[in-house]
C-alpha cells in the first residue's frame, strides 16, 4: 500500500513565509508511526508546486498512492481540494483523507461539499490515521465507524465518531528523525495560554504534554548526525517548563551539538536563569507574543501577561545576546490610534529587532471566531468562499479597512525609524564566557542590514552604518569570521580595497579554512590588481565553479594562457 503524505499549497501568496513554506511537524510524527509498522509512506512538500501545476499529474502518476493525507491549515485548504480532484481524476479508488487543525473544526463543511474528500482525521492523527490506513489495507469498513477521531460518509449522511483520547506519553511515538530530516522540532503539545484567537486551546487541549528530555535531545542529535545544525523549536510555548528546558541545554552542551536555534514562548514563562541556558546551548531568537502595547487590548485577547513582564523578559532576552522577536496584532476590538500609539511606545521601551505584525483574523477552533458565527448566524458555508481566514474588522462596525491597514503602517514605519537608536543601545552582559555568543550575536544582526531581511527595506536608514558598526562591536568581544567577511565585504562596496584586505587577512589568520573569507581576500586583491597573491588564494578553493572562474581570469592577467585554458576545460566540465 503506498501513502501520500501532502502539505498543500496556499490560497493566497506570502510575503513572510518562514513559517509557511515547511510541513508541520505531526506530518513526520505520522509518517514515522506508519513507517514503524512497515508502510511505504512519503511526505510530500507542495506548498509552492502550483508554480509548476503540471507536476501535480506528473508525480501522483509516477507514484500511484492508494492512499493520500493532506495537513490541511485554513490557508491552504483550497490548494488541497484541488490536488484531491486532479488524484480523483487520476485514479477515482485513491483514498482522499484531510487532517489538520482545518479540518477537525470543520469536518462537515469538507464531507458536506466536496466529494472527493473520504475520510477526516480530527485531532492528533498518529494512531487514528494508522488504524484508518489497516482497514483501507484490509477492506474492513465496517469497522471504520469503531474508529475514535474520523469523520466520514456513511449511506449519504456525514457522521463522526467518538473524539480520540490525548496521546498520554508522547514519548510512545516514534522519533521521526530515524526515518525523515527536518528542522522544526516540538517539545510540547498544547499551551498553558488561552488567547482568544488561537486555536491551540481546543484542537490540543489545556493541558501541556511533554516529550522527555532524553526523547527530545535523541531527535536533534539523529538530525545533527545527518548534517542538520539549525533548528526551529516550534512550540508554543517552549519553556512552559524551564527545569525541563534547563536539563536539556545541559544535554545538548554534554553531547556537544554544535547547533542554533530558534524558539517561541511567552514572556510569562521565562527567567534569566533559563535565557542564559538556552544561549549557551544554541539558542540565538526567541519570538514573543505581545499583541498589543495596550493593557485593554491585551485584555480583550485574553492575553494574561503584564507590561513589566514583557519589559522585563525583553531585556534579559537582548542582554545575553538572543535575539528578541515581538509578534503584534493589530485590527483588534477596540482598536484605535491611541492604542496603536501604546503599542508604539511599548516597542521603544522594549527595543526588540525584529517586529512580526498582522492584522487580527478570526479562524475555526478560536473563541473569537465562535463569537462571531453566534452572533452573525452564519453558516460554516462561509468557507465555500475562496478566502484564507475573516478578518476582524470585517466583523466590527467601529473599524474601517482604511483606518486598519494604516494602524500597520503606522506600526512598522515607527519599528523601522527606532531600529538605528535600538541597535546602538544594545548592551550585552559582561561575563567572558558569553564574548563568543556575543560576537556571534553582533555578526548575525549586522548581516540582517546589509545581506538579509533588512537588506532591502527602503524605509530603513544608514543600513551599512548600523552594519559596520554591529561587525566593529562583535569583534570587540571575540574574533568571528562573519564579523571580518562583513567588514569586508562593506569596504569592497566604497572600493577600499586596501582596506578590505587587511580586514580580510585577520580574518584569515583567525579561520585559515573559512572559504567565504579567502573567496573575499582574492577578490579583493583583484581589485588592486595584484592577480598573482589573488590567484594563491583562489587556487586553495579549485572545487568551486565560482572560484574557477576567478583563477582563468587571473591567469589571462598574468599572460598564462596554458594554464587559463587548461582551468577552462575544467570549469565547463563542471557546468
Amino acid at each position: 500500500m503506498k501513502i501520500l503524505l501532502i502539505y498543500p499549497y496556499w490560497l493566497e501568496e506570502r510575503t513572510n513565509t518562514e513559517d509557511v513554506v515547511v510541513p508541520p511537524i505531526g506530518m513526520y510524527s505520522v509518517g514515522a508511526v506508519l513507517k514503524e509498522n512497515h508502510y511505504d509512506v512519503e511526505i510530500l512538500n507542495w506548498c509552492r508546486i502550483n508554480e509548476t501545476p503540471e507536476k501535480i499529474s506528473e508525480i501522483l502518476i509516477e507514484k500511484q498512492p492508494d492512499v493520500i493525507g493532506f495537513s490541511i491549515l485554513q490557508a491552504n485548504r483550497w490548494g488541497g481540494i484541488e490536488i484531491a480532484k486532479i488524484a480523483k481524476r487520476i485514479n477515482p479508488e485513491v483514498k482522499i483523507v484531510f487532517g489538520g487543525v482545518s479540518p477537525t473544526f470543520l469536518w462537515k463543511h469538507f464531507l458536506t461539499h466536496f466529494p472527493e474528500i473520504d475520510y477526516v482525521v480530527m485531532g492528533e492523527g498518529e494512531y487514528t490515521f494508522l488504524h484508518l490506513i489497516r482497514c483501507m489495507e484490509n477492506k474492513e469498513y465496517d469497522h471504520i465507524g469503531n474508529i475514535r477521531g474520523i469523520a466520514f460518509k456513511k449511506h449519504g449522511k456525514v457522521v463522526r465518531t467518538k473524539p480520540a483520547e490525548y496521546i498520554k506519553d508522547l514519548d510512545q511515538l516514534p522519533i521521526p528523525a530515524t526515518y525523515f530530516e527536518y528542522q522544526h522540532l516540538s517539545l510540547t503539545r498544547g499551551c498553558p495560554g488561552n488567547c482568544t484567537f488561537c486555536g491551540s486551546p481546543k484542537f490540543w487541549g489545556r493541558k501541556v504534554r511533554f516529550h522527555s528530555v532524553d526523547y527530545f535531545v535523541e531527535e536533534i542529535e539523529l538530525l545533527y548526525k545527518k548534517g542538520i545544525n539549525f533548528f526551529y523549536f516550534s512550540d508554543d510555548t517552549f519553556s512552559v517548563n524551564k527545569k525541563r528546558v534547563i536539563q536539556i541545554c545541559k544535554k545538548i552542551l554534554q553531547k556537544n551539538l554544535k547547533i542554533s536555534w530558534n524558539a517561541i514562548s511567552r514572556v510569562n514563562y521565562m527567567s534569566e536563569d533559563v535565557i542564559s541556558w538556552m544561549r549557551k546551548a544554541g539558542c540565538i531568537q526567541i519570538s514573543y507574543g505581545i499583541e498589543s502595547g495596550s493593557e485593554k487590548i491585551r485584555a480583550h485577547l485574553n492575553k494574561k501577561i503584564t507590561t513589566h513582564e514583557i519589559e522585563k523578559t525583553f531585556d534579559i532576552t537582548l542582554k545575553y545576546g538572543i535575539l528578541p522577536r515581538a509578534y503584534f496584532i493589530y485590527g483588534s476590538p477596540g482598536e484605535t490610534r491611541e492604542t496603536i500609539q501604546e503599542s508604539i511606545d511599548l516597542i521603544k521601551k522594549i527595543k526588540p529587532l525584529v517586529i512580526y505584525s498582522s492584522v487580527l483574523s478570526l479562524f475555526p477552533g478560536t473563541e473569537l471566531y465562535s463569537q462571531y458565527i453566534k452572533k452573525s448566524n452564519l453558516s460554516e458555508d462561509i468557507w465555500l468562499n475562496r478566502i484564507e481566514d475573516i478578518k476582524y474588522f470585517e466583523t466590527d462596525a467601529k473599524l474601517s479597512r482604511d483606518a486598519v491597514i494604516s494602524f500597520g503602517k503606522k506600526l512598522r514605519a515607527a519599528h523601522y525609524e527606532s531600529l538605528p537608536a535600538i541597535v546602538d543601545a544594545i548592551e550585552l552582559i559582561d561575563k567572558k564566557e558569553f564574548y563568543p555568543m556575543h560576537a556571534d550575536f553582533c555578526s548575525r544582526l549586522g548581516m540582517t542590514f546589509d545581506h538579509g531581511d533588512y537588506e532591502g527595506n527602503q524605509d530603513i536608514k544608514g543600513k551599512d552604518n548600523i552594519a559596520e558598526k554591529l561587525y566593529l562591536k562583535a569583534l570587540t568581544y571575540h574574533p568571528d569570521p562573519r564579523a571580518y567577511l562583513g567588514l569586508g565585504i562593506l569596504n569592497q562596496k566604497k572600493r577600499d580595497y586596501g582596506e578590505s584586505v587587511q580586514i580580510l587577512s585577520k580574518g584569515v589568520e583567525h579561520f585559515p579554512g573559512n572559504e567565504q573569507l579567502i573567496l573575499c581576500l582574492g577578490i579583493s586583491h583583484m581589485n588592486l590588481g595584484d592577480f598573482e597573491t589573488a590567484l594563491s588564494f583562489f587556487l586553495k578553493l579549485q572545487h568551486s565553479k565560482q572560484c574557477l572562474g576567478f583563477i582563468v581570469a587571473c591567469y589571462h592577467e598574468l599572460n598564462d594562457v596554458q594554464s587559463a585554458s587548461a582551468y577552462q576545460k575544467k570549469l565547463e566540465s563542471m557546468a
